[in-house]
């Protein structure tokens, strides 16, 4: 479905279901953590890990799995070729991509924060566009800066608030390789944390400020109102929130489930559920499409337990272990969701779709 096809029904219900809970939970775990509550350093590891395990069946690892059925779904129908293609293209890079780790792994480390930078980026830019018809966006350099805020905002904001547990996450990934982290190390300087933490808080200022001067020349002000508080709630959550803890909640609940609102906006059963309110429908019918395709995609994860040099022992090597599996899986996925951009006219002057 195209950006201008999205009926206003269709997002009522997504802003309900979808946009609302997600602005709720960030909200209520950044003010419990400002408020010194449990959900400091000092909550259980199980709880702080509990986002990233469940993310295996529930929203993360599912959302990409049915990019097989996406070039048919905005094509001409789903057929065996349309799939094959999809196929190759996850055969391809995958195999590139899971060879690279094993030859440079903290280049392989630094390529996975960069594309995840521009994949979770470009699905905020979607969400702004298809669910709030955001008019304050109406060129692709306004659209790319906001790319370049939202995607930095997970990626930069914990290196600056908690570099030290950012530093462990990243030695626990290289680790697997039998590599280390000391090419990171500028980064994790006050001086590399100053220029990242800065240049983003800068970034940001300018794109709310940019939006807020499309809305004097006339934009609508409501979702200039949901993309400067957006952007204002996640630097609070970031800055705060312990990185493990805050991205594993962000992936599954703000990224993985806009995603999946996306794809269901690509199919006409599900889209007319959504214009009629009834979300449980047209999410019934996501789980069936991606429930093959998650249960398969688990085996990239057992056969990377295998062929890695250093076995994972605990709860930072299993993360590591999954990292590495989710970057070989995005990179394919990324691939699909920029071409969906394209296709969808994400990155097209609103005269032009």
């Amino acid at each position: 479905m195209a950006l201008s096809a999205v009926t206003p029904a269709a997002r009522r219900t997504l802003s309900r279901t979808v946009v609302r809970p997600s602005w709720l939970v960030v909200g209520a775990a950044t003010l419990a953590v400002a408020a010194g509550s449990a959900l400091d350093a000092s909550l259980p590891a199980a709880v702080v890990y509990a986002p990233f395990a469940l993310s295996v069946v529930v929203l993360g690892l599912p959302h990409g799995a049915v990019d097989h059925l996406v070039p048919g779904r905005l094509g001409s129908g789903v057929t065996v070729r349309s799939m094959l293609w999809v196929g190759v293209v996850y055969a391809v890079l995958m195999g590139l991509y899971a060879g690279e780790w094993f030859l440079v792994p903290t280049a392989s480390f630094v390529f996975f924060i960069a594309l995840t930078w521009f994949h979770w980026g470009q699905g905020d830019v979607y969400a702004l566009l298809a669910f709030d018809d955001a008019g304050h966006l109406p060129t692709t350099a306004e659209r790319g800066l906001v790319l370049v805020v939202r995607g930095g905002l997970p990626m930069l904001a914990p290196l600056v608030a908690f570099p030290d547990q950012y530093r462990a996450v990243a030695l626990g990934v290289v680790s697997l390789f039998g590599a280390d982290a000391v090419a990171l190390a500028p980064v994790f300087s006050p001086t590399g944390r100053l220029a990242a933490g800065g240049g983003l808080l800068a970034l940001s200022i300018f794109a709310v400020v940019l939006g807020g001067l499309r809305v004097r020349a006339g934009a609508p002000q409501e979702p200039w109102l949901v993309d400067a508080g957006e952007v204002a709630l996640l630097w609070a959550f970031f800055a705060v929130v312990s990185p493990i803890l805050a991205v594993g909640l962000y992936f599954c609940l703000w990224h993985a489930l806009r995603h999946v609102a996306r794809l269901l906006l690509s199919t006409d059963v599900a889209a007319r559920a959504l214009a009629a309110g009834d979300v449980l429908a047209a999410l019934g019918r996501f789980a069936r499409d991606a429930a093959p395709l998650t249960a398969a995609s688990l085996a990239v994860f057992v056969l990377l337990a295998i062929a890695v040099p250093n076995t994972p022992g605990d709860r930072a090597g299993y993360l590591g272990l999954y990292l590495v599996g989710i970057a070989v899986l995005t990179l394919p996925h990324v691939a699909v969701v920029t071409w969906m951009d394209l296709r969808q006219g994400v990155w097209s002057a609103p005269g032009t779709r």
